[in-house]
């Protein structure tokens, strides 16, 4: 794992102050920086399908208790968990509730991982999960909305479904179709070595997607701060919850505790780039929704950080 990609959490923050401060000193930016949110996210996207074998999913059932477990945290208890937790704390806000449940119900890809090697935890077992739990996202986030929101909100499922056509399919079969073409090309080497910069190239096309997305919503942003200060209790809420019961899932099970590591930050930390390429094509004229997206990192990061300490200290404590 590079540099680049152990500091993206950092990088990430900066990008978002990055992105207000352009848009609030450099007005004309605010108008055309929306157009490239979403150019950037589906070159993200490409490079993290790229690095990402979906005829390796069977690995991820080498420990099946993890697999079970993660699979049911995230996509069973998780949806539910999160649908009480908009309907308790922001009843009657309909854009925060979209934002918010597109947040949580979307396990993260990338950075998890990151978070995963500074607590300790079992890295390889961790990534073993994440192209089923991509694939799982895809196909169900339509569903979720549609069963939580889809009496409260007017949405189109077909406009879920071409926004995920097009910022999900489309690189994900550019991806698979440049492999299939340098395979029979015999440039393996190359393929080996856009690879290895793969993360690297990720986290610059996250960085450049986020600072597109605050400088065309920085003001908006500036002048709603109470959206931040509804968001973060509810935050705090889940990710508390979700840590205690992936701890308690792990020392139930017995799994060891360096797979219980990879357990706590696979059903903890959130994919927000996914949702919030869906959001910008399925709610372009709700821009809270998407507001919601690019907060949900700026208070999930910290979280996660201070998660891998503490998990780090608890491994100590064990051995």
């Amino acid at each position: 794992m590079s540099v680049l990609s152990k500091l993206q959490p950092f990088f990430i923050i900066l990008s978002a102050l990055i992105g207000i401060a352009l848009g609030k000193f450099i007005p004309f930016l605010e108008q055309y920086a929306g157009n490239f949110i979403e150019l950037f996210l589906m070159c993200m996207l490409f490079f993290v399908f790229l690095n990402v074998q979906i005829k390796e999913i069977t690995k991820s059932f080498s420990d099946l208790r993890f697999s079970f477990s993660a699979l049911i945290i995230n996509f069973i208890f998780t949806p539910l968990f999160t649908f009480v937790l908009s309907k308790t704390f922001l009843s009657g806000q309909i854009d925060l509730q979209i934002g918010f449940i597109m947040l949580m119900v979307t396990p993260c890809t990338d950075w998890y991982l990151i978070f995963t090697g500074l607590a300790n935890g079992n890295v390889s077992l961790g990534a073993s999960i994440l192209p089923l739990n991509l694939i799982l996202q895809i196909i169900l986030l339509p569903l979720y909305l549609l069963l939580f929101m889809g009496t409260e909100v007017s949405f189109e499922i077909s406009t879920i479904i071409y926004s995920i056509v097009l910022v999900l399919i489309v690189p994900l079969v550019a991806a698979n179709a440049v492999k299939f073409i340098v395979k029979k090309i015999n440039g393996q080497n190359l393929l080996i070595k856009i690879v290895k910069k793969a993360d690297d190239i990720q986290c610059i096309l996250l960085c450049f997607a986020i600072i597109s997305m605050f400088a065309s919503q920085g003001v908006l942003l500036l002048d709603n701060t109470i959206l931040f200060i509804k968001l973060l209790p509810v935050l705090l809420i889940f990710f508390v919850v979700i840590f205690c019961v992936s701890l308690f899932t792990g020392n139930v099970l017995k799994i060891p505790f360096e797979n219980s590591i990879s357990l706590v930050f696979t059903t903890s930390a959130r994919n927000s780039p996914i949702s919030l390429a869906i959001a910008t094509i399925t709610f372009p004229l709700q821009p809270v929704i998407s507001l919601v997206l690019v907060m949900g990192p700026l208070i999930e990061l910290p979280i996660l950080a201070i998660n891998s300490i503490i998990l780090k200290k608890i491994g100590k404590t064990n051995q």
